[in-house]
């Protein structure tokens, strides 16, 4: 039991540490014509929601690959579209075709911080807590020590948190791409 109370604190911390880097700004805010990673990110949505897949990664009339092209793999391109899906419910101007490019909201910035934290949530936190876990010959001091590092990693923190990228989503899908 006083296993779990470690990792159960172990994983507030984390999310404690995730979501006040996230009241900071981002590279590119209000600053034309490009944005910053925040623009490419709700750009990725508005690409993979409104155009057919075999659009993706080509350059059309409707998707310039100059202004933030998705250049992740399709594993990638689906949690884009995913996130569009539920964008598209809350609010359709955030990912109208052509017309929402530089769009910056304060609901929509906190759409798409929740969507890195949610990703977090549903896929690396468990994956760190089961790696750790399943770590052999290790002490239980050990595994939570492990935890608390790889939660705790500044890099992952600030990217994801800090500069409105997934990269602890795309590094688990970049795994399982040929």
């Amino acid at each position: 039991m006083e296993k779990w109370s470690l990792i159960t604190i172990t994983v507030l911390l984390g999310l404690i540490v995730r979501w006040s880097v996230s009241f900071g700004s981002y590279s590119g805010a209000g600053k034309p014509p490009m944005y910053g990673d925040y623009e490419a990110q709700r750009h990725w949505q508005e690409v993979t929601y409104n155009l057919p897949i075999k659009e993706w990664y080509f350059n059309t009339s409707d998707n310039n690959l100059q202004y933030w092209g998705l250049d992740y793999p399709p594993l990638t391109a689906y949690h884009s579209l995913l996130c569009a899906y539920v964008a598209k419910l809350i609010n359709p101007d955030w990912i109208a075709l052509h017309t929402s490019r530089g769009y910056e909201s304060q609901p929509h910035k906190l759409f798409m911080r929740a969507t890195v934290l949610i990703a977090d949530l549903l896929v690396y936190i468990p994956a760190v807590i089961l790696y750790c876990c399943c770590l052999k010959e290790t002490s239980t001091k050990k595994k939570i020590a492990s935890a608390l590092c790889i939660l705790l990693y500044p890099g992952l923190i600030l990217i994801d948190y800090g500069h409105f990228q997934y990269p602890s989503i795309f590094f688990k899908t970049k795994e399982f791409q040929f």
